[in-house]
């Protein structure tokens, strides 16, 4: 009864919306009246509703404009035209010296003489997942106390301390939350969990406009906050960045370290310990108003592509703050009512405690990232590493562009080379020397892992960047083979060698040769595909080579060298116009050379698909392919006609056993369907396609305690590696490829049986696959001459699966092609 008396008091005081202000989460301290409060400009209290971006954009402009410790910038926009916003907090006068602060500071990490005594630069980042607000909200009343304080511990401490202060790291995702929290809430706040406030719709507010987990994008930066956000880090370098998060609603609070098992080798044991020493002043803090937290006993620091994580190879300071999230404005939970006020006061607690340590251990600190560089600089190799691809300029430019976003110094090579039996052609290849500043961030970067300290992993365990571009590569370079350094990145531009009155070749090697596919066809202009290799006027051309006739097109000779001339140059690829159809091999009037049809493509989309793979499909398409793809909703595909599509893309999920039939007609009059991991279960399961699966035998695992159970399952789970197959390059799903093996990213537990015929496997795992990463020993004992790909014939269509996902997180450049190949030649299969 006393419990249940407790749990209406504290709702009765939420609920009485008028008593909540700024002194909940704030010191009681003289403040300037001239500093506009965020009710004043916001119109409601922080915590009495959620705040959507536009009002945070408002306050955060007003509170710059009202005092000369805050400076702003808007440093680009967001797919839905959001501003990505930063606030530089400090004294006003270190604003007056801001520039020369920033020189000293980067110098100090260039000159091994130099040992600055500057500023400590913190770098404090709010709500990358959109739907963890209680960050964001924070940022409101952090940035008002930093504006409006008097204190004299508040001017010591913006006297000595730089803030880059970044109030959502994801707007589009917060407005989206915010949106929904707001719509549905009452004015008697109702903290059942059972309301439709703390069920939040599909694809719910977690991710950006394309549904990308935008804390896993800090290392291969394809988004453009990401791209906002590394331009920040590098122009400062900060000693220090926080990463606001929350987590389940019956969690309480945890701060950084993480499990110390899994810390990435390449992170300095310093940096683990100045992080265990700033944890000191979290729990002070926390202490200090009753809240309860936890380290150490979760999340970990191996994965550079956090927020948390990144910081680590870079001469940072990384933390990660998990606040036990309300999911709206209070919800019941396992420690009595939790509020949003009260997640948004330990996030403000935590974000005042940072600042503090921040303050006292400066030295420690800035002493700490200028020996970090010194040493960087003493141990880089005196040779260098060499990627490139001497068939896609773009895939390799895309490389070399994450590594220039990263501030990595990279050259062209003077000339042609062969390096451990691989070409490495001028304009096609970089030379990255390691006696750089960075060379630890690129050591990282093309990191190969397989030995691991511990068996579990919160992301990925693998991410090598040779391989998810799939470019050649080789260490050990001699510096001799760099040529000029390269300043401003060009990718490299298109042609058509002349006007033909026969036709035109276009080699499909080119990352973005179906993008200009698309576009011939959409033009309405034929094109075929080589199933066959051949050569024309002593030009070799592979399997997947486009073939456009001048004959019986709708545009003249002229208009058609006009057009795809301009089509090249925005492609970058080359096509080759020829004058005859004699070749050497298959002739260009040849059946093998077989007619393309201009593809319609849906994917479905909602509740029970997966969002992060449903997001990179849709920007493969519309960002990196300009092609349309219709997203059909599951709440309404039943009633849809389907007819007008020629293909449909379902990535992993379990669709209703309703829409089973409706594809079962649609595919028998000839659509072409591409499954994605449990949608091959589903597929299979439905007598859609014929795959048997193999299983580890996990009773293999012996003598676990009751406290270690967790780890049995848990050491089993494929939580990202990279695996290496054998391609049959006749096979049209592998046109393109100009290597005999491919790297696979891999984060499931599906295993395929191959099929007795070996022409059915075109994709197939080696005999000892594991290129990086983590597999346990009982999966390692059944992926070996599995199949990742698995293609029927169903009626007059095809069915077709992958095991995983081929567009990971935008960066995974190596297997885009696949996709693309079951779209273009899927019928051809």
């Amino acid at each position: 009864m006393k419990k249940l008396f407790v749990f209406f008091l504290l709702f009765s005081i939420y609920s009485n919306a008028q008593d909540l202000d700024l002194s909940y989460y704030l010191p009681a301290e003289n403040y300037d009246s001239s500093i506009p409060t965020p009710k004043e400009i916001i119109g409601h209290e922080v915590g009495e509703w959620h705040i959507t971006h536009d009002k945070l954009v408002e306050y955060m402009k007003a509170l710059a404009a009202s005092t000369d410790r805050i400076s702003i910038e808007t440093r680009g926009k967001t797919y839905e035209g959001r501003p990505l916003l930063l606030l530089t907090i400090t004294s006003s006068n270190n604003h007056k010296n801001l520039d020369q602060i920033r020189k000293q500071h980067i110098d100090a990490t260039n000159d091994a003489s130099l040992s600055v005594d500057n500023p400590i630069v913190v770098y404090q980042g709010f709500s990358i997942h959109g739907n963890e607000p209680s960050g964001s909200n924070a940022a409101l009343a952090v940035a008002y106390y930093l504006a409006a304080s008097k204190s004299t511990k508040t001017l010591e401490l913006l006297e000595n301390t730089v803030i880059l202060f970044d109030p959502s790291f994801n707007p589009d995702g917060l407005q989206r939350f915010a949106y929904w929290a707001n719509t549905n809430r009452s004015k008697n706040i109702n903290p059942d969990p059972n309301d439709r406030e703390y069920s939040e719709i599909w694809p719910r507010g977690r991710t950006n406009h394309y549904q990308f987990d935008m804390n896993r994008d800090w290392l291969p930066v394809q988004l453009p906050e990401s791209k906002a956000r590394i331009a920040t880090f590098h122009k400062w370098l900060p000693n220090i960045l926080t990463d606001h998060h929350e987590m389940g609603s019956n969690s309480s609070f945890f701060f950084q370290p993480g499990i110390p098992s899994r810390t990435n080798p390449l992170t300095p044991q310093m940096n683990q310990d100045l992080t265990r020493e700033i944890a000191t002043y979290h729990a002070k803090a926390l202490d200090k108003i009753g809240s309860m937290y936890y380290s150490e006993e979760s999340f970990d620091d191996f994965y550079y592509g956090k927020g948390s994580t990144f910081p680590d190879i870079n001469g940072s300071i990384g933390i990660l703050f998990e606040q036990a999230s309300s999911r709206g404005h209070a919800q019941e939970t396992s420690n009595g009512i939790l509020t949003f006020p009260f997640t948004i006061r330990n996030q403000a607690t935590a974000a005042f405690s940072t600042l503090e340590a921040a303050n006292k251990m400066r030295l420690k600190i800035l002493k700490y990232q200028q020996d970090f560089y010194k040493e960087s600089r003493n141990t880089g190799a005196k040779n260098a590493i060499v990627f490139g691809d001497e068939k896609d300029a773009a895939k390799t430019f895309h490389l070399a562009e994450v590594l220039k976003r990263h501030q990595v110094k990279i050259h062209d090579i003077k000339s042609d080379f062969t390096q451990n039996g691989k070409n490495f052609k001028k304009g096609y290849s970089y030379v990255v020397p390691m006696n750089q500043k960075n060379h630890r961030l690129v050591k990282a970067m093309f990191d190969v892992r397989t030995t691991f300290k511990d068996s579990l992993f919160y992301d990925v365990s693998a991410w090598t960047f040779n391989h998810a571009f799939d470019v050649d590569y080789a260490e050990n370079v001699s510096l001799s083979k760099a040529g000029n350094e390269i300043t401003n990145l060009e990718m490299k531009a298109g042609n058509v060698s002349f006007k033909s009155d026969y036709g035109y070749l276009m080699p499909w090697n080119e990352f973005y040769a179906p993008k200009a596919l698309h576009a011939i066809l959409q033009k309405g202009l034929r094109a075929k595909v080589s199933m066959k290799n051949f050569k024309n006027g002593g030009v070799s051309y592979e399997y997947g080579t486009i073939f456009i006739p001048v004959q019986n097109q709708k545009l003249d000779a002229l208009e058609l060298f006009t057009f795809l001339g301009d089509l090249a140059n925005e492609s970058h690829i080359d096509i080759n116009a020829v004058s005859t159809g004699l070749n050497d091999g298959i002739d260009l009037g040849s059946n093998n050379f077989r007619a393309i049809t201009k593809p319609k493509v849906a994917m479905i989309v909602g509740d029970g698909v997966a969002g992060n793979d449903s997001g990179e499909i849709w920007h493969l398409f519309d960002q990196r392919f300009d092609m349309p793809i219709t997203r059909l909703d599951t709440r309404n595909f039943n009633r849809m006609d389907i007819a007008k599509y020629t293909h449909i893309v379902i990535p992993s999920s379990g669709l209703e056993k309703a829409a089973i039939t409706k594809l079962q007609t649609w595919v028998r009059n000839g659509g072409v369907l591409v499954g994605y991991k449990n949608t091959a279960r589903w597929l299979a399961s439905n007598k859609m396609i014929n795959i048997s699966f193999e299983r580890a035998k996990r009773d293999s695992i012996k003598n676990v305690s009751f406290e270690d159970r967790s780890l049995k399952s848990g050491a089993q789970v494929i939580g990202g590696a990279i695996f290496e197959a054998n391609l049959d390059r006749s096979h049209p799903i592998n046109f393109g490829y100009k290597d005999d093996k491919l790297a696979l990213f891999r984060n499931s537990t599906m295993f395929m049986k191959a099929d007795k015929d070996s022409y059915n496997n075109p994709i197939q795992y080696t005999s000892k696959p594991l290129l990086s990463g983590y597999i346990s020993k009982e999966n390692a004992e059944i992926i070996p001459n599995t199949v990742p790909f698995k293609v029927n014939r169903f009626g007059r269509g095809r069915v077709i699966v992958f095991t995983d996902n081929t567009n990971f997180r935008a960066f995974w450049f190596s297997t885009n092609k696949l996709l693309m190949n079951a779209i273009f030649f899927g019928d051809k299969m």
